[in-house]
């Protein structure tokens, strides 16, 4: 207890050192469109870039991209403590400030908390400040400036707006990328998870994109007004690039246009490859402004950039497919083959990629699987309902058997804690494939009740389904037969499942026909899943942060003081932008590379070495027998495990939806879980109850598959 309360306060000192940061940071972004800054702050920062190693360039980074590069190591140490938190510790915290936690639904937004709108309130609040502080300071110069440019007043405003706006827009991109870094160590500590945070990505996107469509539009009307429309295509060496922006812009009009959600529903594939531009709009926009400017945005890419890579070295490992289950709703489970090091929370997801079917496109999935109760067997549900899922679906279930399919996976990225103990009740509401997520809460629930004997809440598991075929789902709740699956004497889960099929009056037997297994016999170059960079992956994260920046400094510097500072001689002014700009991209690619590659290889070393260990257990498994896999062994049919075991009940209700409303403002206990997972209306139902006011007790949690 001693040490769990000494890690309980070094997190404590983190976290509060992390937030002093963090409000270190956004001050320096408060104070940047004032006097106080450009009268007292600039002559001492211009005073600092006496340095023939950094240049300008210096001072920003140390303003602005080392704070959040640290904020970033710190997260790494306070996750990898975390870890090292008893499961009980970890899941019964006290709730605070539950109000905050409070959903509303904003039109334009969906289902948001008080606590998310108060931030992004705050945050506009910040735009709105650094407009009008940007333009105030640049409107007491607009005079000088207008006689010096012999153009009228009004003009000069004009283009004092168009500056104004983009760098506002700047101020959106910097925040941009955090959302969409999966394995992000700013993310999990404030409690996030990039799926659930993607919300973010689509807010700023928006005006980010609002911003710099309206920069551009305005200095294409003040061209035009000052009769110099021939400035649009001029790249400027030594000052802003009108053509790179120009590219920027266009690149990300693109993916604006395609991200609208009707496109995106509609042509999916469109959407995820006219976002690959992103690569080319940050490359044009860091050339449009010089990379002394963009540093101040660099830190959220930077951490993005390692992100994909380390994605990608993963993905080059193909996953050992063991097996795939085909139910009667055409769903399918995949079984793939995983290391006994890894370890994920419920509700955690994992991206596949198919290349027979497209070597682009990656797809998320809930693992429905317990890395403790199934310490050797990864599962995921896919349900097909698109060209994708069709089509992985019509390549499982052709007549002609499928010995191996290739596969590559990223991930698993999920939630660093839960905390599923500190409720009395768990009402879990799921609409189709929705109940996914909820199985994997369900399994952990029993291992913590079976094999660490804790009190776990009750559990009511309302699922909705169009046709009958769909309720061989729930033979999905229970983990399939290992030395880890509790029995009826081990586990004393208290669950209550009520399963409503909406289309149909009665259930159709020819509809339930038994689920068809195939097993695959994976090749040599075949991997279990194991994790990218170890057991000890969030120091190993810390570390290729803290060296790769150490590298793109060294870098840096010597380019600077041999290359750079005997043409420019710190006037910032001569030697070229694009030579410099790109010159920085390349020393951040190559510093990434050279620090993700060591630490991965080091740990692929390792894995490989486990695998290898796995293999020899699954050869002589089989000898002598027909088996192709050691999940032959463990993999058997449902009836062996009865579903009465453990779930208290199960009732089916035909022709009808369930009365959400009644059965949410019906429950007494003091601390109650509502957790949905289904169609937006869905969504927003259950949230609407948990809001109104009538039932305090109700703790609303949402799962969402569509953005």
């Amino acid at each position: 207890m001693a040490s769990s309360g000494m890690i309980n306060a070094v997190r404590t000192a983190i976290l509060l050192l992390a937030l002093v940061i963090f409000l270190g940071n956004i001050m320096m972004w408060i104070i940047m469109p004032t006097d106080t800054y450009y009268n007292i702050w600039v002559p001492h920062l211009m005073a600092a870039t006496n340095s023939t190693f950094f240049g300008i360039q210096g001072p920003i980074m140390m303003d602005f991209t080392f704070p959040i590069l640290l904020i970033a190591v710190l997260g790494c140490f306070y996750l990898h403590l975390g870890k090292k938190e008893n499961a009980v510790t970890k899941s019964s915290k006290a709730r605070s400030l539950k109000f905050m936690r409070r959903p509303m639904i904003v039109k334009g937004f969906g289902i948001v908390t008080l606590t998310e709108m108060a931030l992004f309130s705050m945050f506009i609040a910040l735009c709105v400040w650094y407009f009008g502080g940007y333009l105030r300071h640049w409107f007491e110069q607009v005079h000088q400036r207008s006689s010096s440019k012999h153009e009228k007043v009004w003009q000069t405003k004009l283009d004092r707006v168009g500056i104004v706006t983009g760098v506002t827009g700047n101020l959106c991109l910097t925040f941009l990328f955090y959302p969409v870094t999966r394995g992000s160590s700013i993310l999990p500590m404030l409690g996030l998870t990039s799926e659930g945070s993607i919300k973010y990505h689509i807010w700023l996107g928006h005006l980010a994109m609002a911003l710099f469509t309206i920069h551009g539009s305005i200095y294409f009307i003040y061209w035009i007004m000052t009769h110099r429309l021939s400035e649009a295509l001029k790249w400027g060496d030594n000052y802003v690039s009108n053509i790179a922006g120009e590219i920027s812009l266009l690149c990300g009009l693109v993916m604006w246009i395609t991200s609208y959600p009707k496109i995106r529903r509609k042509m999916f594939d469109l959407f995820l490859y006219t976002h690959y531009l992103y690569i080319f709009f940050m490359i044009f926009f860091i050339l449009h402004i010089g990379i002394g400017f963009a540093c101040i945005m660099l830190p959220g890419f930077y951490l993005f950039v390692m992100d994909r890579y380390l994605r990608f070295l993963q993905s080059r490992n193909k996953a050992r497919l063991v097996s795939a289950r085909l139910l009667s709703c055409n769903t399918i489970e995949l079984n793939f083959s995983k290391s006994r090091g890894l370890s994920y929370n419920p509700t955690s997801t994992i991206f596949i990629n198919v290349p027979s079917i497209s070597k682009l496109q990656w797809h998320p999935f809930t693992i429905i699987s317990n890395s403790n109760l199934e310490p050797q067997k990864l599962s995921v549900l896919i349900k097909c309902e698109g060209n994708w899922t069709r089509s992985l679906y019509d390549m499982l279930s052709s007549p002609s058997p499928l010995h191996h399919l290739e596969v590559a996976v990223e991930g698993p990225y999920g939630p660093a804690a839960t905390h599923f103990l500190r409720h009395d009740m768990l009402v879990m509401i799921s609409g189709g494939s929705g109940i996914t997520p909820f199985i994997s809460i369900i399994r952990e629930l029993i291992f913590l009740n079976s094999t660490l004997k804790c009190k776990t809440p009750k559990i009511i598991l309302i699922s909705a389904f169009k046709n009958s075929s769909h309720l061989s789902i729930l033979d999905l709740i229970l983990p399939t037969h290992s030395s880890h699956t509790p029995t009826s004497n081990s586990c004393n889960l208290d669950l209550q499942v009520e399963a409503y099929v909406t289309r149909e009056k009665g259930r159709h037997k020819d509809q339930m026909a038994k689920p068809r297994t195939l097993w695959f016999k994976p090749e040599a170059c075949d991997m279990p899943i194991s994790p990218t960079l170890g057991p000890n992956s969030w120091l190993c994260l810390a570390a290729i942060i803290s060296s790769s920046f150490a590298i793109y400094l060294m870098l840096l510097g010597v380019f600077t003081q041999y290359i750079v500072y005997p043409i420019d001689q710190n006037t910032n002014m001569l030697y070229s932008y694009t030579k410099k700009g790109s010159a920085s991209m390349m020393f951040l690619c190559f510093s990434v590379v050279v620090a993700a590659s060591t630490v991965f290889l080091w740990n692929k070393k390792r894995n490989a070495e486990e695998a290898k260990q796995v293999q020899d257990i699954d050869d002589s498994g089989t000898s002598g027998s027909t088996s192709n896999s050691s999940f032959d062994q463990d993999d058997v049919e449902m009836e062996s495990l009865p579903l009465q075991s453990i779930i208290k009940s199960v009732n089916v209700h035909y022709g009808q939806r369930p009365n959400l409303k009644r059965i949410l403002l019906e429950i007494k206990e003091s601390r109650v879980g509502a957790l949905v997972s289904g169609p937006k209306k869905m969504r927003e139902e259950v949230a609407a109850i948990c809001s109104s006011g009538q039932a305090d007790n109700l703790e609303f949690e949402s799962f969402s598959f569509t953005w």
